[in-house]
């Protein structure tokens, strides 16, 4: 059971294919309040085949989507590797992003 993997004390963000889909700078704006309330450590949870339960979505600190194609999961886990790369360098004010 997913449940019993997931720390309660820890913000979880799903993704998942309702949530919402977010620009590389809404996403570090998003983890930026996240980590200024719950400190820098997350948990994400990428949905398999059936998608998230709806007992976890429904206590998720956030919802995100990378659109309403389906993705094989290993290609979800490198979108989410790459959006928090690009996430840390908006951060840092390096120049590896361009809007």
């Amino acid at each position: 059971q997913i449940e019993s993997v997931l720390d309660p004390t820890l913000p979880l963000i799903a993704c998942d294919e309702n949530g919402k889909n977010f620009s590389s700078t809404e996403f570090t704006s998003k983890l930026e309040d996240l980590s200024n309330t719950y400190g820098g450590t997350f948990q994400f949870l990428i949905g398999g085949a059936d998608g998230i339960p709806k007992s976890i979505l429904d206590n998720a600190h956030l919802k995100i989507s990378f659109g309403m194609m389906t993705w094989p999961h290993i290609f979800a886990r490198i979108m989410l590797l790459e959006q928090l790369y690009r996430a840390q360098t908006i951060y840092n004010n390096h120049p590896y992003h361009r809007e």
